[in-house]
Protein backbone atom coordinates (compact mmCIF):
# COMPACT_ATOMS: atom_id res chain seq x y z
CA UNK A 1 0.00 0.00 0.00
CA UNK A 2 1.19 3.53 -0.59
CA UNK A 3 -1.86 5.52 -0.43
CA UNK A 4 -3.72 6.31 2.61
CA UNK A 5 -7.60 5.75 2.50
CA UNK A 6 -7.72 9.25 4.14
CA UNK A 7 -5.49 11.86 1.87
CA UNK A 8 -4.66 13.60 4.80
CA UNK A 9 -2.60 10.89 6.48
CA UNK A 10 -0.77 11.05 3.17
CA UNK A 11 2.01 13.65 4.88
CA UNK A 12 3.04 11.11 7.39
CA UNK A 13 4.34 8.48 4.67
CA UNK A 14 6.17 11.78 3.08
CA UNK A 15 7.73 12.77 6.31
CA UNK A 16 8.91 9.39 7.28
CA UNK A 17 10.80 9.26 3.68
CA UNK A 18 12.09 12.19 4.19
CA UNK A 19 13.53 12.31 7.48
CA UNK A 20 13.02 8.54 8.21
CA UNK A 21 11.98 6.51 11.25
CA UNK A 22 12.90 7.84 14.57
CA UNK A 23 14.93 5.65 16.56
CA UNK A 24 14.12 4.96 20.43
CA UNK A 25 17.35 6.08 22.37
CA UNK A 26 19.03 3.50 24.41
CA UNK A 27 17.36 4.38 27.95
CA UNK A 28 14.20 5.04 26.03
CA UNK A 29 14.13 1.72 24.33
CA UNK A 30 14.38 -0.19 26.97
CA UNK A 31 11.36 1.81 28.64
CA UNK A 32 9.31 1.50 25.89
CA UNK A 33 9.60 -2.59 25.95
CA UNK A 34 9.41 -2.96 30.01
CA UNK A 35 6.93 -0.46 30.66
CA UNK A 36 5.71 2.43 28.14
CA UNK A 37 4.25 4.56 30.55
CA UNK A 38 7.22 5.47 32.40
CA UNK A 39 8.33 7.22 28.82
CA UNK A 40 4.91 9.54 29.79
CA UNK A 41 6.40 9.84 33.31
CA UNK A 42 10.22 11.41 31.53
CA UNK A 43 8.49 13.27 28.81
CA UNK A 44 6.15 14.93 31.26
CA UNK A 45 9.39 16.55 33.36
CA UNK A 46 11.20 17.94 30.12
CA UNK A 47 7.97 19.37 29.04
CA UNK A 48 7.95 21.09 32.21
CA UNK A 49 11.75 22.31 32.27
CA UNK A 50 11.36 22.83 28.75
CA UNK A 51 8.41 25.51 29.59
CA UNK A 52 10.23 26.91 32.69
CA UNK A 53 13.58 27.58 30.69
CA UNK A 54 11.03 29.05 27.55
CA UNK A 55 13.47 31.77 25.45
CA UNK A 56 16.31 31.12 27.23
CA UNK A 57 19.10 31.33 24.80
CA UNK A 58 22.00 28.65 26.13
CA UNK A 59 20.94 26.05 28.20
CA UNK A 60 22.92 23.25 29.51
CA UNK A 61 21.73 19.31 30.55
CA UNK A 62 23.52 17.19 32.67
CA UNK A 63 23.63 13.68 32.59
CA UNK A 64 21.29 13.45 29.17
CA UNK A 65 21.70 9.75 29.04
CA UNK A 66 20.39 9.11 25.51
CA UNK A 67 19.09 12.71 25.19
CA UNK A 68 15.28 11.03 24.09
CA UNK A 69 13.18 14.20 25.67
CA UNK A 70 16.04 16.96 25.50
CA UNK A 71 14.08 17.92 22.14
CA UNK A 72 11.44 19.00 24.08
CA UNK A 73 13.73 21.91 25.71
CA UNK A 74 14.91 22.26 22.31
CA UNK A 75 11.87 23.86 20.81
CA UNK A 76 11.53 26.12 23.62
CA UNK A 77 15.26 27.74 23.66
CA UNK A 78 18.04 29.07 21.27
CA UNK A 79 20.71 26.46 21.93
CA UNK A 80 20.76 23.04 23.88
CA UNK A 81 24.15 21.72 25.05
CA UNK A 82 23.49 17.90 26.38
CA UNK A 83 26.39 16.24 28.42
CA UNK A 84 26.99 13.17 30.24
CA UNK A 85 29.58 11.33 31.96
CA UNK A 86 29.12 8.18 30.10
CA UNK A 87 30.71 8.06 26.22
CA UNK A 88 28.36 5.36 24.99
CA UNK A 89 24.98 7.80 25.95
CA UNK A 90 27.15 10.44 23.97
CA UNK A 91 27.15 8.14 21.08
CA UNK A 92 23.90 7.06 21.01
CA UNK A 93 22.27 10.53 21.50
CA UNK A 94 24.89 11.94 18.04
CA UNK A 95 23.15 8.85 16.51
CA UNK A 96 19.25 9.06 17.41
CA UNK A 97 18.50 12.00 18.09
CA UNK A 98 20.18 15.22 17.17
CA UNK A 99 21.36 14.89 13.73
CA UNK A 100 18.62 16.88 12.12
CA UNK A 101 18.61 19.28 14.67
CA UNK A 102 20.49 22.91 14.66
CA UNK A 103 21.77 24.46 17.62
CA UNK A 104 22.07 21.10 19.88
CA UNK A 105 25.34 19.67 20.66
CA UNK A 106 25.92 16.39 22.94
CA UNK A 107 29.32 16.32 24.58
CA UNK A 108 31.09 14.17 27.15
CA UNK A 109 31.87 15.90 30.46
CA UNK A 110 32.20 14.78 34.11
CA UNK A 111 31.31 17.13 36.21
CA UNK A 112 33.01 16.11 39.46
CA UNK A 113 36.09 16.75 38.36
CA UNK A 114 35.54 20.20 36.36
CA UNK A 115 33.25 22.97 35.37
CA UNK A 116 32.31 23.09 31.74
CA UNK A 117 33.85 25.79 29.63
CA UNK A 118 32.13 29.44 29.29
CA UNK A 119 28.56 29.66 31.13
CA UNK A 120 25.11 29.25 30.89
CA UNK A 121 21.43 31.31 31.45
CA UNK A 122 20.23 27.87 32.61
CA UNK A 123 21.40 24.06 33.50
CA UNK A 124 19.17 21.57 34.45
CA UNK A 125 19.71 17.17 35.44
CA UNK A 126 16.85 14.74 35.53
CA UNK A 127 17.18 11.73 37.28
CA UNK A 128 21.07 12.43 37.96
CA UNK A 129 21.74 14.11 41.69
CA UNK A 130 20.29 10.28 43.17
CA UNK A 131 23.20 8.81 41.31
CA UNK A 132 26.07 10.63 43.21
CA UNK A 133 28.27 9.37 45.84
CA UNK A 134 27.35 12.10 48.57
CA UNK A 135 30.91 12.49 49.00
CA UNK A 136 31.14 13.71 45.63
CA UNK A 137 27.29 15.82 45.69
CA UNK A 138 29.45 19.18 46.95
CA UNK A 139 32.29 19.10 44.13
CA UNK A 140 29.74 18.18 41.86
CA UNK A 141 27.73 21.15 42.16
CA UNK A 142 29.97 23.75 42.63
CA UNK A 143 31.09 22.85 39.41
CA UNK A 144 28.06 23.11 38.17
CA UNK A 145 27.29 26.72 39.68
CA UNK A 146 30.69 27.80 38.37
CA UNK A 147 29.22 27.04 34.41
CA UNK A 148 26.04 28.68 35.28
CA UNK A 149 25.84 32.37 34.74
CA UNK A 150 25.20 35.00 37.58
CA UNK A 151 21.14 35.22 36.81
CA UNK A 152 20.76 31.73 35.49
CA UNK A 153 18.46 29.56 36.56
CA UNK A 154 19.49 25.48 38.08
CA UNK A 155 16.48 22.85 38.05
CA UNK A 156 17.03 19.54 39.66
CA UNK A 157 14.87 16.68 39.65
CA UNK A 158 15.34 13.02 41.48
CA UNK A 159 12.88 10.62 42.90
CA UNK A 160 12.12 11.02 46.80
CA UNK A 161 13.42 9.41 49.24
CA UNK A 162 9.94 8.11 50.20
CA UNK A 163 9.28 6.74 46.91
CA UNK A 164 12.54 4.42 47.25
CA UNK A 165 10.48 1.78 48.88
CA UNK A 166 8.39 0.83 45.97
CA UNK A 167 11.47 1.30 43.70
CA UNK A 168 12.86 -2.06 41.76
CA UNK A 169 15.77 -3.61 42.81
CA UNK A 170 17.70 -2.17 40.26
CA UNK A 171 16.67 1.17 40.88
CA UNK A 172 17.75 1.34 44.34
CA UNK A 173 21.39 0.11 43.44
CA UNK A 174 21.81 2.94 41.69
CA UNK A 175 19.91 5.50 43.75
CA UNK A 176 22.66 5.90 46.47
CA UNK A 177 21.92 9.73 47.10
CA UNK A 178 17.36 10.41 47.13
CA UNK A 179 16.82 13.43 49.57
CA UNK A 180 13.27 14.31 51.62
CA UNK A 181 11.87 17.42 50.04
CA UNK A 182 12.57 19.55 53.08
CA UNK A 183 16.37 18.31 52.66
CA UNK A 184 16.24 18.81 48.92
CA UNK A 185 15.48 22.34 49.76
CA UNK A 186 17.95 22.93 52.19
CA UNK A 187 20.87 21.58 50.39
CA UNK A 188 20.54 24.10 47.20
CA UNK A 189 19.55 27.05 49.65
CA UNK A 190 22.86 27.07 50.62
CA UNK A 191 23.50 28.16 46.98
CA UNK A 192 20.86 30.13 45.65
CA UNK A 193 18.78 33.00 47.36
CA UNK A 194 15.31 31.36 46.13
CA UNK A 195 14.28 27.35 45.53
CA UNK A 196 11.15 26.59 44.49
CA UNK A 197 9.95 23.01 45.41
CA UNK A 198 7.48 20.99 43.59
CA UNK A 199 6.13 17.45 43.48
CA UNK A 200 5.34 15.34 40.83
CA UNK A 201 3.46 12.07 40.86
CA UNK A 202 3.29 9.91 37.33
CA UNK A 203 2.79 12.79 34.79
CA UNK A 204 1.79 15.43 37.26
CA UNK A 205 3.48 18.10 38.16
CA UNK A 206 1.81 19.94 41.41
CA UNK A 207 2.45 21.92 45.17
CA UNK A 208 1.17 18.79 47.04
CA UNK A 209 2.55 17.25 50.12
CA UNK A 210 6.02 16.44 49.66
CA UNK A 211 6.28 13.30 51.81
CA UNK A 212 3.47 11.62 49.39
CA UNK A 213 5.80 12.50 46.35
CA UNK A 214 7.29 10.22 43.88
CA UNK A 215 9.38 12.66 42.67
CA UNK A 216 10.59 16.00 43.32
CA UNK A 217 11.97 18.99 40.93
CA UNK A 218 13.35 21.79 42.63
CA UNK A 219 13.76 25.33 40.25
CA UNK A 220 16.85 27.39 42.00
CA UNK A 221 16.94 31.24 41.35
CA UNK A 222 19.55 33.95 42.53
CA UNK A 223 22.74 32.33 42.65
CA UNK A 224 24.24 33.37 45.95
Amino acid sequence: MTEFIEKQNQVLLEIAKELGRQKLGLMANMRWHHDPKHLLFMLARYKFVAKLLSGKESILEVGCGDAFGSKIVKQEVNHLTVSDVDPIFIKDAKETQIDDLQNFEAVVHDFVKKPMKGTFDGIYMLDVFEHLDPDSEDVFVLNILKSLSSDGVLIVGIPSLESQKYASEASKLGHVNCKNGDNLKKYFKRHFANVFLFSMNDEVVHTGFFPMAHYLIAVCCQKI
